[in-house]
């Protein structure tokens, strides 16, 4: 498959300004992301925030129906927040937990989800289980399966992973995960925000029922942007744990009803601008195709890791049968010195350290990594640049 690698880099103004290997944290948005924004921005200075709103309103609706083509979801099981840890957190909360139930989590679980595990475990008796890897460094899905169907140390009431997390080049086996999920008919939480944008994802086929992700990240679109899928037949079932007159209508003085559809993880109030950038960013990767993203991140992905090997003192550290665009590597100084000296040179690079992932960190007796994640948009050339650099 070729890929139009040209066409990609004039259509995003920031190749022509800095070589961008921070993809993982934010990545450099296309032209046509920018134009949205700008324009409905535009608008408003024009004509006044509310009514650009009711001039844009089926634009905005439209990104509904892009988001669900990107998951493979109904328009209805899906909900527009201002990030992904809003929506994950909205999806979390509005399950119960008793003392007992326990909650199963993967070792590469990122601090923004396992804070909140501890939280609700602290304040209901829960019990967070994390779920060893396997000899691949992913998470062991035969440990998964025994625990879930060991009932005498209490009943599951949450599966709760990351597929890709944010550092160690990791893909966790998420279809697999489903399959014990639906078999035993446990809810199931992904969190997709490095997964939207860099490859291809079908919700039915991996089987969760809620999965978050942002805007921001691999699908290039605004910061501040991040979508909630919600299965409709668990979403019946879920009350956020904070609603508005977006959410839910006042229908007597002592009543309210909840919206039928997955808005009910929604408030009133939004950046409608980022909205429809954030949409426009969606129908920019359909367009250029996931299956022709994923398979050119990883390219360039492997190239990184082999340039990477064959310098001395630099150790790849990256895990799992499948990896993804994300390179994590160390280095003989301190990696938040190496992306100050790199930074200066015009290269992006982040540093990833022990609080982001605790478990996993600890356990590979790792303090920091450097991270360098790769977009379709980068070049060979410029991984050369980035090694050279190193060396």
């Amino acid at each position: 498959m070729t890929f139009d690698v040209e066409r990609a880099r004039a259509e995003t103004p920031g190749t022509r300004h800095v070589t961008h290997f921070n993809n993982a944290g934010a990545a450099l948005p296309p032209r046509p992301v920018l134009d949205a924004v700008a324009a409905h921005l535009d608008l408003e200075a024009r004509i006044g925030g509310y009514e650009a709103e009711a001039q844009a309103r089926d634009r905005i609706e439209r990104v509904y129906d892009s988001v669900a083509a990107l998951l493979g979801c109904s328009r209805d099981e899906v909900a527009l927040v201002e990030n992904a840890t809003v929506g994950w957190d909205m999806a979390f909360y509005s399950l119960r937990f008793d003392p007992g139930d326990r909650i199963l989590t993967a070792m590469a679980e990122y601090s923004s989800n396992f804070i909140p595990y501890l939280q609700v475990a602290r304040k209901t008796g829960a019990v967070i289980e994390v779920i060893p890897n396997d000899a691949h460094g992913q998470l062991d899905v035969a440990a998964l399966a025994d625990s879930v169907d060991d009932e005498a140390r209490g009943p599951v009431k949450l599966i709760s992973i990351t597929h890709i997390p944010t550092n160690g080049g990791l893909v966790n086996p998420a279809a697999a995960v489903g399959r014990i999920a639906r078999a035993r008919g446990i809810p199931y939480l992904l969190d997709a925000c490095q997964t939207a944008g860099q490859m291809p994802i079908d919700v039915d086929g991996i089987g969760c029922d809620m999965l978050s992700a942002t805007g921001r990240k691999f699908l290039r679109g605004p910061r501040g942007t991040g979508f909630l899928y919600v299965r409709k037949g668990l979403l019946e079932r879920l009350e956020p744990p904070m609603i508005d007159n977006h959410a839910a209508t006042w229908v007597a003085p002592d009543r309210y009803e909840l919206r039928p559809d997955a808005r009910r993880f929604e408030n009133w109030e939004s950046n409608v601008a980022a909205r429809i950038g954030l949409g426009a960013a969606v129908d920019y990767a359909l367009d250029w195709g996931l299956d022709a993203i994923w398979e050119r991140i990883r390219e360039l992905a492997d190239l990184l890791r082999d340039r990477l090997a064959s310098l001395p003192g630099h150790a790849v550290r990256d895990l799992g049968e499948t990896r993804c665009g994300i390179v994590t590597f160390t280095a003989p100084r301190p990696a938040a010195e190496i992306k100050r000296d790199l930074g200066a040179r015009g290269i992006n690079v982040s540093v990833t350290a022990a609080p982001s992932t605790r478990l996993d960190m600890e356990a590979r007796g790792l303090d920091e990594m450097v991270r360098a994640s790769v977009h379709y948009y980068n070049t060979e050339e410029e991984i050369d640049r980035l090694v050279a650099a190193l060396r």
